[in-house]
């Protein structure tokens, strides 16, 4: 995974514009480095490459390996150090729980499991009718076991994220924020049902990020407590 994580991150960097204003990438390397410090004990990496890339697109990653990429179109709607700490941490939590390794298991399970259907229906079977068999157990497992854990994996994330956040002493209350402001994005509404999305609902993201700040608050108080409170300068 590892490999993987560095071979599509040097792909993107090839293909995608890098942000080269010194403001921006002080702004976000203030903000990644007291995440990945706190997350240090739960990963192997010994250095973060982080890249900015001059682009719309309103969206951030963390890869295996210590790769982090952050699209300058998030910036515009992530209005504090807090919120932006929150994606991060967010990304980051997918790497420390592992969730790529898991989404490639499932992903490879299904696949083969409708390559075996195929084998099985043989041969004889109309190919429209057997067409539409294979195509419905592929819905079938798409929304009936990889969506759900992909949502699982984002409402777990969203919890390692603030505490993170929280350790590393950005107020773990502007995570929710983050979703509220992506919903205000849309125009206060979610586009699909989040039954058919990969990812939960923003109202569903703010109810579970809110009903977790009791558990992290201490470690954000105890960050207050030793005065390690990040100031970065907004660009």
């Amino acid at each position: 995974m590892n490999e993987m994580g560095a071979k599509g991150f040097d792909e993107l960097k090839k293909t995608t514009p890098i942000e080269t204003n010194k403001a921006i990438n002080d702004y976000v390397n203030c903000i990644v480095k007291p995440i990945t410090s706190v997350a240090a004990d739960q990963m192997k990496v010994d250095q973060w490459e982080v890249v900015v890339f001059k682009n719309d697109q309103v969206n951030a990653f963390a890869l295996p390996g210590g790769k982090i990429g952050v699209y300058t179109g998030i910036l515009s709607i992530l209005k504090t150090d807090g919120q932006l700490a929150a994606v991060l941490g967010h990304e980051v939590g997918h790497v420390i729980a592992q969730h790529g390794n898991e989404r490639m298991s499932e992903g490879l399970g299904a696949q083969a499991g409708i390559m075996l259907l195929d084998y099985l229906l043989g041969k004889k079977m109309d190919p429209t009718i057997k067409g539409t068999i294979l195509g419905a157990i592929g819905i079938g497992l798409q929304f009936g076991v990889l969506l759900p854990f992909s949502r699982t994996h984002e409402s777990e994330a969203d919890i390692i994220g603030i505490q993170l956040m929280a350790k590393a002493g950005f107020d773990p209350n502007q995570a929710a924020q983050v979703w509220r402001n992506m919903l205000a994005a849309k125009g206060g509404s979610t586009p699909i049902p989040e039954v058919l999305s990969t990812h939960p609902s923003d109202e569903s993201r703010i109810a579970n990020i809110e009903s977790h700040l009791n558990e992290v608050m201490p470690f954000y108080q105890k960050a207050k407590d030793l005065k390690k409170i990040p100031v970065c300068v907004r660009p």
